[in-house]
Formats: structure tokens, C-alpha cells, sequence
């Protein structure tokens, strides 16, 4: 990969030294780390006061008639992929009404007391809950939210939430994953073509149904902001990041705005911070997607990873202040798959080195801000000690 940032992953500081092989991580330029202290008079100098804005033609690309209009199809992703490296999918074939049950369910499980939640805690398999816990390289700060992180197969053994709490959770959560999955796999198809793979190369590169996937279906919850006490300059939902995986699909509540993007294209500068940013506003049944670090290194940096984040409300006339809801489902490879893009670019690597090499630079990222921070808010109390 290009030097944009560190590859996205989330650990736990108190699981770093146990890990020999990191495994699972889930999405962006993120550390999952227990008992940061950011100095309050770092927090306000983070990024610059303003964020330019401009409007952008996001691709917004149909389904349908996938089998007789693939080609057509695949030109279209490569395209945005090249471009952009976000777009959003239309007539995917799941409705409106199966996205909401999908949300509603997820409400369900973030309306649980804290107590009950902690009972399928965040695991370095990269599976359960978790909340203001997940720190990324950009901020140096914890993200205002909380999330449950969910998986196929046998890392979910323990950190499925009990059917006491919420009736068929499990059985809802994995019906959406699997018309999730078959979407996906079609964007997959068509990624394969456009970089002269066979048809099902990427499908088996993340292949479900086996014990070692990494692909995560993650449910987020964003806090209500008071508008009465906003929230610091700089400081974010979600801090600017791109995904460490494959690809990303992203399921949000309309009305619910907030997520913003930088094509990787347009990116020059450390996480996109002082470059131009454009408001992607929620829409029923529109699925949006970017692409990920992986596959910006499968195809030797031909398509785009693109930063992106989720901006804190700061204007009650037109963000959107209430609490916040989406889902993301990142297609992550297996662990044993080999991965080499077509010309090469990039030695070859596995699944799980991928994973182990994007967790080390992430830590490295954040470590290096956490230190950056630091001297900040040493230097400005030497400042004010000094006035």
C-alpha cells in the first residue's frame, strides 16, 4: 500500500503482548485500548478549526439483472473503485422493511443495561461488545460510540447475546448476514473480472462457511449529543480512517447524518485532515461501500481506499444531534488465503500476516499520537505556565 495511514485493525492493549499471531481485526485505523489518557488541552488542537467541504457525484449503482448485466456491472464498480473508492448499491435485493428489522434488532440489544451487554465482552477474536473503547490513530481519542462486533462459526461460541434478553437475536442477526454475504459476493465476482481473476477467486478468499473467516458484521450505536454542551473542535463519532478489510458494506438509518468521506484519490494528506470532505446523507435502502485497505493492495493500489469518518454534530440547524445507528458489514479474508495482487507490487502474504502487519503498524500509529499529544499538552502548559 501507499503511505496513507497505517492499515486499520482494533486490539486491546492488555491482549498485545499475549498475541502471537493477530487475528481478526475489524475495521479502519483503530486501536480497541482500555485506559487511555488524552490530556483535555490536547483535545481541541487535534485538527484544524474548519473542514472544507464539496459536493461529489457518488456512483450509485444497481443490481439488477445481475447475471445478464455483469459486465456492465463490473465496469461500473471498477470505475467508482478507480475514482472514488466509495459507491452505493441499489436494488440489492434486500427490501426497506428487512433493513429496518435488522436495525430494530440491533437497537434492542444497545437499549440492554450495560450489565447485560458485558456479559458477551470484546474478545481479541475481534467479536463481541464494546464501548468508548475503540481509539484510532487520527484522534488519539476513544470514539463516541458502542458497538457488537459479530462473526460466523466458532468465535462466536461464547459472544452470541442470550435469547433470555432478546428473542431470536441470533437467528435475525444471521439471516441479514447471509443476504449480506450474497451481495457481497456478487461486488466480489465482479472485482475479480475487472482485475483478471477468475470469477469465484475472491469468493473463496472469503469463504464463510470455513472455520478460519475473518468476516465481521459489526452494529454501531452512536451517543445523542447535547446541543446545549457541544462537543469539542476536532473531536469525532468516529475519527477519520480507512477500512483494513476487503470491502465494506454499510447499512444506515435515514435521517441519521454524520458520515463523511475523502476519495483516496484526493487524499494527500495524513487520515485526509485540511482536505476536502463530502456529507454522505442516509437514504432508505441504499447500501454504501468502500473499499478497503486489502483490496487496495490486491489490486496494487489501482483502486482507492478511501478515508472516511463520522463527524460530531456542531451546528443544531443541520446535524443531526440524536443518537445514531448503523451497520457495517466488513468482508475480511480467511487466515490462510494467499494474497498477491496481478502485477505483483506487493510481496505475498496470507490472510493472517495481512492481519498481523496492519495490527503492528496501527499500533505503531497510535502510539506515535498518543506521544504527539503528549508533548502538546506539555508545551502548551509550559505556555501558559510561562504567561
Amino acid at each position: 500500500m501507499d503511505a496513507r495511514g497505517s492499515p486499520p485493525c482494533i486490539i486491546n492493549v492488555d491482549h498485545w503482548l499475549k498475541l502471537s499471531v493477530a487475528r481478526n481485526p475489524q475495521d479502519d485505523n483503530s486501536t480497541s485500548i482500555e485506559n487511555v489518557k488524552i490530556p483535555n488541552a490536547a483535545v481541541k488542537i487535534m485538527v484544524p478549526n474548519s473542514t472544507k467541504y464539496a459536493n461529489r457525484a457518488i456512483p450509485r449503482i444497481s443490481l439488477h439483472d445481475f447475471e445478464s448485466r455483469i459486465d456492465e456491472i463490473t465496469q461500473q464498480l471498477v470505475q467508482a473503485a478507480e475514482k472514488e473508492g466509495f459507491f452505493c448499491i441499489i436494488n440489492h435485493g434486500i427490501s426497506i422493511p428487512a433493513i429496518e428489522h435488522m436495525f430494530s434488532t440491533s437497537a434492542d440489544f444497545f437499549a440492554l443495561s450495560d450489565d447485560i451487554k458485558a456479559t458477551v465482552p470484546w474478545s481479541p477474536k475481534n467479536v463481541g461488545w464494546e464501548k468508548n473503547a475503540q481509539v484510532r490513530p487520527s484522534t488519539g481519542t476513544p470514539d463516541m460510540k458502542e458497538s457488537y462486533q459479530i462473526q460466523w462459526g466458532s468465535n462466536m461460541t461464547h459472544s452470541w447475546i442470550s435469547s433470555e434478553h432478546i428473542p431470536e437475536f441470533k437467528e435475525t442477526a444471521l439471516a441479514f448476514m447471509h443476504h449480506t454475504q450474497s451481495i457481497s459476493e456478487k461486488l466480489m465476482t465482479c472485482f475479480a473480472r475487472g482485475l483478471g481473476f477468475q470469477d469465484d477467486f475472491f469468493v473463496k478468499a472469503h469463504d464463510v462457511s470455513r472455520p478460519n473467516s475473518q468476516t465481521c458484521f459489526r452494529l454501531l450505536h452512536y451517543f445523542p449529543v447535547d446541543p446545549a454542551d457541544p462537543v469539542p473542535e476536532g473531536y469525532f463519532r468516529a475519527g477519520a480512517h480507512t477500512d483494513w478489510a476487503f470491502l465494506t458494506l454499510l447499512f444506515q438509518k435515514a435521517g441519521q447524518s454524520g458520515l463523511e468521506i475523502c476519495p483516496g484519490r484526493e487524499a494527500v494528506t495524513s487520515f485526509g485532515i485540511g482536505d476536502t470532505w463530502t456529507k454522505i446523507e442516509p437514504a432508505p435502502g441504499e447500501i454504501v461501500c468502500n473499499i478497503g485497505d486489502l483490496l487496495m493492495s490486491w489490486s496494487d493500489d489501482r483502486f482507492k481506499s478511501t478515508f472516511h469518518r463520522v463527524k460530531a454534530p456542531t451546528d443544531p440547524e443541520t446535524d443531526y444531534y440524536g443518537p445514531r445507528f448503523s451497520m457495517a458489514y466488513f468482508n475480511q479474508p480467511c487466515t490462510d488465503c494467499l494474497i498477491q495482487g496481478p502485477r505483483k507490487k506487493y510481496p505475498e502474504v496470507t490472510g493472517e500476516q495481512f492481519t498481523r502487519n496492519a495490527m503492528a503498524r496501527n499500533f505503531a500509529a497510535l502510539q506515535a499520537k498518543k506521544e504527539a499529544l503528549q508533548k502538546m499538552a506539555v508545551s502548551r502548559t509550559t505556555t501558559e505556565i510561562a504567561v
